[in-house]
Order: structure tokens, then C-alpha cells, then sequence
């Protein structure tokens, strides 16, 4: 009589393997959608909390599998891989906001002058959702932005506004961000609006049939301003009239996509031009820290691209 050795099926194994597997599918439908698609942030971090958290109850069932492989020789070993392989990235995303969250302090709001900061000229305002956050940046969240990055400082480049705002612009198109020139009450800076041309009239009889002189000067037809000498102008005459020039947009962060509203002044000063720069996370009481990160690498970028031009 032969006798057949059956194998048992770990069931765990298989229960982690499919938990593991639907926790990296919604993680990647989530940073898709967040990124790229309609997906709102407070949205997005909640299917992020709920897709770690299906990762970590898959590990146990994965380490149960392996233990019944171990102990009784039950299928599931390669289950259990997999489930822990899946589970790697939605944990690795959790872990790393929880670290951020914890070794970051809580703001929302970050700028180089903390006793000035560029204005808003358009208020950011999003429905918070389930992150709640203050109305407004405290006296407080600006002693603790000090301590937390006293490096975070504003810059002096000897040279016309004008030039180092053609700077910041190409540094901005090159970090992704949207930015746009804005007036003091708030407005961006209207197009010139177009010239409808008239059909010209035929010319009436003349009254006499004696016709009139002609002038011996005949005046030459200057040629239309440009669309965007039109704006050159305008904007110049805003700079010479409030002595700044202001500039508010938005980015968001590479892979999470993380969206921030950025505002930036240029402040003339006799020779040379002030630049301060303020970064604020759109929903939630925390930027986890890449409001300040964001900040430090635009105006390292800006330095770069003004080589020689920073006045001490």
C-alpha cells in the first residue's frame, strides 16, 4: 500500500498574499488620481492611511504562512513573499508620513520674512475636508518656523527688478511651478484688450470741385506696440508705482503631488532687489516639511541662476 504525503495549504498565506496585493493597487489608484486626475489631497491621504493599514494586517497573516511552511511543510511560502513584497511600498509611504509628521514641526505656513510676509493677493482657499487648519498664521507659528529653519531667509541681488524677475521666472518654469504677476489690490494684470478694426468709409464728395492742398510733409505711420510691449509697459508702470512687484502661484510635489500655494515679492531697494518667498500647503495644519524644502530649493536655484549678483 503506498502511502501519499498531501501537503497542507496555509490559508493564511493566501489571505495575505490578496490583502497585500488590493493594498499596492489602491495606493497606485490613489497616487494616480491624486496626481494626475480629480483626486483632492485630504481624499487622498485618507485612501493612503487605509491602504497602509490593509498592508499591515497582511504582514501577520504572511509571517503566519511562513511559520505553518516552516513547522508543517503547508503551501504558501511564495503567498507569503509576495504578500510581504505588496505590503513593502503602501507601509514604506505610511512610515515615511508618520516620520515627516513627528520630525517636522506642525505648520502650514512658512516665508523668509517672518515679520513681513508677502501678502496673498488672491486668498488660497480649499474645502479642508477632514484636515482641518487654522484660519490664520499665528505670532507663535512664526517663533516656532525660527527656531525649526533659521536658515530660511530671503535674498539681496544687486540689479533692476525687471532682470531678476526674468530669473525667478525661468527658475520657477524649471521647478514646475505656476506663477503669476499680480498688482497690489489682489488683480493679475489685465491683457490689452483687442482693437476692432472698422471698415473703412469711402471718402464723401467733395463739397467744391477744387481740391484740397497737398502738404508738402506727409507723416510716416508708426507701427503698433506689441502684445507684449503692450504688458512690458503696464507692468513697468506697476513696478515704478508701487515699488515691488508681486507674484503668486502654485506647485505641487514630485511623485505625492502635494499641492502649495507660493506667493514671492520683489522688492526694490537703491540698487539691488530683495526676493522673499512664502510656501503654504493647500489643505491640512502640516506641510510634513516640504513647504520649507520647496522654499530652500528655489532659492538655491535662484542663486545658481544669479551667480555673481547676491549683495552680501
Amino acid at each position: 500500500m503506498t502511502v501519499r504525503f498531501v501537503r497542507p495549504v496555509s490559508g493564511a498565506a493566501t489571505a495575505a498574499r490578496s490583502l497585500g496585493l488590493g493594498a499596492l493597487m489602491l495606493l497606485a489608484i490613489a497616487l494616480l488620481a491624486h496626481r494626475f486626475g480629480p483626486l483632492v489631497t485630504p481624499h487622498f491621504i485618507a485612501l493612503v492611511l487605509l491602504s497602509g493599514l490593509i498592508a499591515l494586517a497582511a504582514v501577520p497573516l504572511a509571517l503566519r504562512g511562513l511559520q505553518q511552511l516552516w513547522r508543517h511543510g503547508a503551501r504558501g511560502g511564495i503567498a507569503s513573499v509576495k504578500a510581504l513584497a505588496y505590503a513593502a511600498l503602501p507601509l514604506a509611504l505610511l512610515a515615511f508620513g508618520l516620520f515627516r509628521f513627528e520630525a517636522y514641526p506642525r505648520l502650514f505656513d512658512v516665508t523668509t520674512d517672518l515679520a513681513d510676509p508677502p501678502a496673498w493677493a488672491t486668498q488660497p482657499n480649499a474645502k479642508q475636508f477632514w484636515l482641518p487648519r487654522p484660519g490664520f498664521v499665528a505670532p507663535a507659528d512664526r517663533e516656532v518656523q525660527m527656531e525649526a529653519y533659521p536658515g530660511l531667509t530671503g535674498r539681496r541681488y544687486e540689479g533692476a527688478p525687471d532682470r531678476i524677475y526674468e530669473a525667478v521666472m525661468k527658475v520657477a518654469a524649471a521647478n514646475r511651478m505656476t506663477l503669476q504677476r499680480q498688482d497690489r489690490l489682489g488683480l493679475g494684470i489685465a491683457e490689452p484688450a483687442p482693437v476692432e478694426l472698422q471698415p473703412r468709409r469711402a471718402p464723401s464728395p467733395p463739397a467744391t470741385r477744387s481740391s484740397p492742398p497737398v502738404p508738402d510733409v506727409v507723416p510716416v505711420p508708426l507701427p503698433r506696440p506689441t502684445l507684449a510691449q503692450d504688458r512690458a509697459a503696464s507692468l513697468s508702470a506697476l513696478q515704478q508705482a508701487s515699488g515691488e512687484i508681486l507674484l503668486q502661484g502654485s506647485s505641487r510635489t514630485l511623485i505625492l503631488g502635494l499641492p502649495f500655494d507660493i506667493a514671492l515679492r520683489l522688492r526694490e531697494e537703491a540698487e539691488t532687489t530683495f526676493v522673499d518667498m512664502r510656501v503654504a500647503i493647500r489643505y491640512g495644519p502640516h506641510d510634513l516639511g516640504f513647504g520649507a524644502d520647496m522654499a530652500e530649493t528655489f532659492l538655491r536655484a535662484l542663486d545658481a541662476e544669479l551667480l555673481g549678483l547676491a549683495a552680501e
